[in-house]
């Protein structure tokens, strides 16, 4: 018992020693400016368990705290995580109201933190569908962390990419018939500047785990040129080994933006 105990201790070491040369090695080449991520797979894990959904969202929570801890250790500028969608208030009115008290519960027990480690927080989406309580929250954060110059923690909360390029274009619209647009101007800068998004660079790599292969109405402009990458692990099983991985396959691939 004694030898097998000694043997896990030397593998856990191994594996962490392994770890820390990976993190060395892609902190050499270039790293993604900009990840936005789609933490997908909370409910499955807790299915999986025999428990209920909202503990594998609770559980996702603590995932949220570590790669936002990793990814401002090697050196990524912007975090973007799809946490609420425009469509996930159909889901179950306990499971809803649950998701609605974690961005609270969230930055409550870790805002500390954030400004320690010089976290900036934002949020796009339709903030003012917000639960009061969430968006106090959420405003407290943002206000609390605005002057830190570290990575940005951006959250994507109550947003859906399709109601926020209606939103722009009507915003278009407007500026047009005001004459502050002339229309043989608009250009694609132009649209991006009407977006949620206006203030960050476009994601140079998209995660998404749980294995689903589709964007879900998310950053749908902004993901034109983003490397993707997909894997089978579900977001509560997600740790920082994963997002190395997901570093190291996009230093390995050649990114043209359309040319040769």
């Amino acid at each position: 018992m004694f030898k097998k105990l000694q043997l896990f201790k030397k593998e856990q070491q191994n594996s962490s020693e392994s770890l820390s040369f990976r993190k060395l090695e892609v902190k050499k080449h270039s790293i993604p400016e900009h990840i936005a991520i789609i933490m997908d797979g909370n409910g499955r894990w807790a299915q999986k368990r025999a428990l209920p959904r909202i503990m594998g969202h609770n559980e996702g929570m603590k995932v949220v705290r570590q790669m936002t801890k990793s990814a401002n250790e090697l050196g990524v500028k912007v975090l973007t995580l799809y946490a609420f969608s425009t469509e996930n208030w159909k889901r179950p009115k306990t499971e809803v109201e649950f998701l609605m008290k974690l961005p609270e519960e969230f930055l409550g027990t870790f805002l500390p933190e954030l400004i320690e480690e010089n976290v900036q927080v934002r949020v796009m989406g339709n903030k003012n569908e917000l639960p009061t309580h969430t968006l106090n929250a959420v405003n407290k954060a943002i206000r609390d962390t605005k002057n830190n110059t570290g990575l940005i923690l951006n959250f994507a909360l109550n947003y859906g990419s399709r109601n926020e390029m209606v939103k722009a274009l009507q915003a278009i619209v407007q500026d047009s018939k005001m004459g502050l647009i002339d229309e043989s101007n608009l250009t694609e800068e132009v649209v991006s500047s009407y977006l949620m998004s206006r203030e960050l660079p476009d994601p140079d790599l998209l995660i998404r785990t749980s294995g689903e292969l589709r964007l879900s109405n998310f950053m749908l402009w902004q993901l034109a040129y983003t490397e993707f990458w997909f894997t089978d692990v579900l977001w509560p099983d997600f740790k920082e080994e994963h997002l190395i991985q997901a570093i190291e396959e996009f230093q390995n691939r050649g990114r043209r933006f359309g040319g040769v």
